[in-house]
C-alpha cells in the first residue's frame, strides 16, 4: 500500500512539474537569486534561512498540507493556529495568571507600608536616624517585602511577558519558513522545493491563486493593518485603570507598527499575508475569549478586582463611544435645555 502511495504521489508531482515548471519555477528561482544578494543582507538571511528551526518548521509546513490533503492557503491557516494553539496560547494564560497573582499581592502592599512606617519611626527616635536614614530603611524594608510576596505567590513581573519570548521566535521562524517554500531556498534546485513552490503557485483562492505573488488587491495587506489595530484597541477598552504615561506611549507605538505592516504586506508573497492575517486573527480571538469570566475561571485565572463582569457589553459602550454613535443620555438633554 505505501508503495502505492508512494507512486501516486510521483505521479501526481510529475505531472503538476511538468505542467507548470517551465514559467513559475524559472521565476520563482531568479527572484530567489535577487532577493539573496540584495541589500547586503545575504549573510543575515542565509543564516537565517539555513538555521535549524527554520528547517523544522519548512518540513512541519509540508507534513501538515501533505497528511491534511488541504489546498496551501489553508494548511498555512490550519498551521498557524495549531501552532499558536500549542506554543502562544498557553503562554497567554500563565501571563494573566501572573498578572492576577501581582494584583492579588498589590492589594496587600497597603497595611504592609503602614506597619513598615511606624517601625520606621520608632527605630528613628530608638536609634536616632537621620531622616535620610530613615527614608533609606524604610525604602529597603519595603523592597524586601515585595520580594518576599512575589516569591511566595511565584509571580515576578518579568513573567508578564513570557508570551513575546514564545511569540516572536514563532512568527520569525513561520515566516522564513514560508518565504524559503515560495523561493526554493536555501537550496532551489532540490525536487521537493520545486514541487512545493509548483503547489502554492496554485495554492491560493478567490483573488489570489498563486500564493507565490503579492496581493496586488491589497485586501490581505489592509485586513492585516486593521486586526492588528483591534487587538491594540480592544486592550486598551478593556483596561479599567487609568493608562499610565508609558503605557500610552506603548500603545502609539504599536499602533504605528500596525499601520507599517500594511505596505511590508504589500510587497510580500501572499502565503506571508495569509499566514500574517490568520495568525493576528487568532490573537483577536484569543483576547476577546479571555475577556470572559467563565473562560478565566476554566483556564485557573483567579478573579480580581480590575476584571470586568460583562466585558462584551463594556467593549460594545466603548466602541460606539468612540464611534460617537451613541445616543445623548437624558440627563445631558435635560441639562442642555
Amino acid at each position: 500500500m505505501s508503495l502505492l502511495l508512494g507512486a501516486c504521489r510521483r505521479f501526481k508531482y510529475g505531472y503538476m512539474h511538468a505542467r507548470f515548471a517551465s514559467t513559475e519555477l524559472s521565476a520563482a528561482a531568479t527572484a530567489a537569486t535577487q532577493l539573496s544578494n540584495a541589500s547586503g543582507m545575504v549573510g543575515f538571511w542565509q543564516t537565517l534561512s539555513n538555521s535549524t528551526p527554520v528547517a523544522y518548521m519548512q518540513d512541519a509546513l509540508i507534513q501538515i498540507h501533505d497528511y491534511s490533503g488541504l489546498p496551501w492557503w489553508s494548511a498555512i491557516v490550519l498551521s498557524t493556529f495549531l501552532f499558536r494553539s500549542v506554543v502562544t496560547l498557553p503562554l497567554t494564560i500563565y501571563q494573566h495568571r501572573i498578572t492576577a497573582r501581582i494584583e492579588g499581592i498589590a492589594l496587600e502592599m497597603p497595611a504592609i507600608v503602614e506597619e513598615l512606617k511606624r517601625e520606621a519611626a520608632r527605630a528613628k527616635q530608638k536609634f536616632k536616624w537621620s531622616d535620610k536614614q530613615t527614608a533609606v530603611v524604610y525604602r529597603r524594608s519595603i523592597k524586601k517585602q515585595w520580594q518576599q510576596l512575589i516569591i511566595r505567590d511565584n509571580c515576578h513581573p518579568m513573567k508578564t511577558i513570557i508570551v513575546l519570548w514564545g511569540q516572536i521566535p514563532l512568527w520569525i521562524c513561520q515566516s522564513v519558513a514560508l518565504r524559503n517554500l515560495v523561493y526554493m531556498l536555501p537550496d532551489p534546485t532540490t525536487l521537493q522545493a520545486q514541487i512545493v513552490a509548483t503547489e502554492l503557485t496554485i495554492g491560493g483562492f478567490g483573488w489570489i491563486p498563486n500564493l507565490t505573488v503579492v496581493d496586488g488587491s491589497y485586501i490581505l495587506p489592509v485586513a492585516l493593518g486593521l486586526i492588528n489595530l483591534a487587538i491594540i484597541e480592544v486592550q486598551t477598552m478593556t483596561r479599567t485603570r487609568p493608562q499610565t504615561r508609558l503605557q500610552s506611549i506603548a500603545n502609539n507605538v504599536f499602533r504605528g507598527l500596525s499601520v507599517l505592516m500594511v505596505p511590508i504586506a504589500c510587497t510580500v508573497p501572499s502565503a506571508l499575508c495569509v499566514y500574517w492575517v490568520a495568525s493576528s486573527s487568532f490573537g483577536l480571538a484569543q483576547n476577546l475569549l479571555l475577556l470572559a469570566p467563565e473562560v478565566r475561571r476554566a483556564v485557573g485565572i483567579p478573579k480580581t478586582q480590575t476584571e470586568l463582569d460583562q466585558p462584551y457589553d463594556q467593549l460594545w459602550l466603548k466602541i460606539q463611544k468612540r464611534a460617537r454613535i451613541l445616543e445623548e443620555s437624558p440627563a445631558d438633554k435635560s441639562t442642555n435645555k
